[in-house]
């Protein structure tokens, strides 16, 4: 049962709104985390259906600012290799073990921040070389398999395009091409399973100005905050993402 009552809006507003600034500005990352906290206060089944609307809802109103700014052949190879993910997950929603798929996307995210931080202060001295084009591939399967599982696919698809070296529009308006297909994606498999309902409809609802709010938020934190600081907060959102993920898959 979902009771839209004070403590439902208590914790939904800010999860939501949190959202819309992650993926207005920073891309994905983070974002997902409003699943989980949704999930303190809905069955975790219909957090995933109440969040999916409102993530579109944050793509569609992300669109306009970065049209055109992505860079395609990243996006494409993302897309590519995340719709056969969602299908995957489809497949498997019932089966997977969201508790070792969190502790391994929580793994790699952590690992590829501390990799990239040992390049850059010489700890390591070898090339920071991008990953391959069959890498993007891989790391659509994953990002389109966690977004379905979990909303947590934005680590993944982090990992792979700050390894191209984008600049920070380019990889944010990347980031919001990719999960723009991704989430239209998962609509209809998630109808399917049942996922979305009336209650969810009516949260979607009053849910949809924090969504809204937050992607104008974060689009003009996005402009402010410069290119130097700005991938050193995507460090930062990427570590306590993959943190998150690993103290959930363990507890």
């Amino acid at each position: 049962m979902l009771e839209l009552d004070l403590w439902f809006f208590a914790v939904a507003g800010p999860a939501v709104l949190f959202a819309g600034i992650s993926k207005g500005g920073f891309g994905s990352g983070a974002a997902f985390a409003a699943s989980s906290l949704l999930a303190l206060v809905v069955d975790p089944g219909l957090a995933l259906g109440v969040m999916l609307p409102l993530l579109m809802l944050i793509d569609v109103a992300s669109l306009r600012p970065y049209w055109g700014k992505w860079h395609l052949p990243e996006a494409i190879l993302m897309i590519a290799g995340a719709l056969p993910g969602v299908a995957l997950g489809a497949g498997l929603y019932h089966l997977a073990s969201p508790d070792l798929l969190r502790l391994l996307i929580g793994a790699v995210s952590v690992g590829f921040v501390i990799w990239q931080i040992s390049v850059s202060r010489g700890w390591l001295h070898i090339g920071a070389r991008p990953m391959s084009d069959s890498a993007g591939l891989i790391a659509g399967l994953v990002t389109g398999f966690t977004s379905f599982i979990s909303h947590a696919g934005g680590p993944p698809a982090a990992v792979f395009l700050l390894s191209r070296g984008l600049g920070k529009t380019g990889y944010q308006a990347t980031s919001v091409l990719i999960f723009w297909a991704v989430n239209i994606a998962k609509f209809i498999p998630y109808a399917f399973l049942g996922m979305f309902t009336l209650e969810t409809a009516q949260a979607n609802l009053a849910l949809a100005p924090f969504a809204l709010a937050g992607t104008w938020l974060g689009v003009r934190a996005h402009r402010i905050v410069p290119e130097r600081a700005f991938f050193a907060l995507t460090y930062i959102l990427l570590t306590i993402t993959g943190c998150k993920l690993i103290w959930d898959g363990l507890t």
